[in-house]
């Protein structure tokens, strides 16, 4: 056991001290290769075999999710056709440790007749590759992790962390957002929390009863008790306007003050001034109203419209769990 964690610390410290070293070598190239990549009219080609293929895979991700169209191109596949993938406009981000890889020939060969820039990702100054690249970026280290020295390991760590500096680099200059981000992302928790309205998924129909002041309780109770309606009821005037609300905690405070609760109509009952939110407000937003002031409820009005009072849906604290913005 003891002599496992000796060696996870040694990998470790391996990795981390060949991050560190990085850290010397941004400099003007890797401004050069920001600019090469922020001037782009195309798309960035990420290309490289085994464990660098694979880290190319993860930039070309990390880039594309992040602003800047990328993909990943397979070397040895685009000398049976991918490389229709290229076009003039783009730039390419060649990745091979030693540099000399030879799947690598044809997409650079390729990239020198059509005039596409390469940026060379290389741990080798005097390679192929570094010679063939507009600009190199260099990813060398003093040493592998692997015992043998054999396995990529400090260079594909060092490899991806120069990736991801070059991403988020190119993400600032853009002005990136997290709701740009949220739009390629629409799946993922941020995605629904900026992206969800209250219009996607309020109530409508059936499922949000409104009654007028004199409408007997009786019949409130009765929509009230509706599987969609889950216990609430907005009260409306002549023109429309949302005056009231009556929820169960208005029906258990008539039960206690009055005689023939039945009896009574929906303006003795109903609280006044109810919280509305706009239709296409963010529902995030909504939850935060309800929240704060401890409602499951809302009513949604649309105050661009010709009656900006007037109820054209229903929230429920419980549609927003179901939305998991939470």
């Amino acid at each position: 056991m003891i002599k496992d964690i000796e060696e996870a610390i040694r990998v470790l410290d391996i990795e981390t001290r060949a991050l560190q070293a990085l850290k010397g070598r941004i400099d003007e190239k890797f401004v050069r290769a920001l600019d090469l990549i922020h001037r782009c009219e195309g798309k960035v080609v990420v290309t490289g075999m085994g464990k660098s293929g694979q880290v190319g895979r993860k930039i070309a991700s990390t880039m594309a999710s992040t602003g800047t169209p990328a993909v990943f191109l397979h070397p040895a596949e685009s000398s049976h056709g991918d490389l229709g993938v290229l076009a003039g406009n783009d730039v390419i981000i060649a990745i091979s440790y030693g540099g000399e890889t030879p799947e690598l020939r044809d997409v650079l060969n390729f990239a020198a007749r059509k005039g596409i820039p390469v940026i060379a990702m290389t741990g080798v100054h005097k390679s192929s590759l570094a010679q063939a690249g507009e600009v190199m970026l260099d990813i060398s280290v003093e040493e592998e992790a692997c015992p043998m020295g054999l396995a990529p390991t400090a260079s594909s760590t060092a490899t991806l962390a120069l990736g991801d500096a070059l991403a988020m680099c190119l993400l600032k200059r853009r002005g990136f957002r997290e709701e740009d981000f949220a739009e390629f992302h629409p799946g993922g928790k941020l995605g629904r929390r900026l992206l969800t309205r209250v219009e996607d998924v309020m109530h409508t129909g059936e499922g949000f009863p409104v009654v007028r002041p004199e409408t007997s309780m009786k019949e409130v109770i009765s929509l009230m008790t509706r599987k969609d309606v889950r216990g609430v009821a907005g009260v409306i005037d002549e023109k429309e306007n949302l005056i009231g609300v009556i929820t169960d905690g208005d029906l258990r405070r008539s039960l206690e003050r009055s005689h023939n609760p039945l009896d009574d109509k929906a303006g003795e009952v109903m609280s006044r001034n109810p919280k509305t939110v706009e239709a296409t407000e963010l529902a995030e937003k909504a939850l935060f109203v309800m929240e704060q002031f401890t409602i499951q409820t809302l009513f949604v009005v649309r105050r661009d419209s010709p009656n900006p009072r007037k109820p054209v849906g229903l929230l429920h604290f419980q549609d927003l769990l179901k939305a998991k913005l939470r």
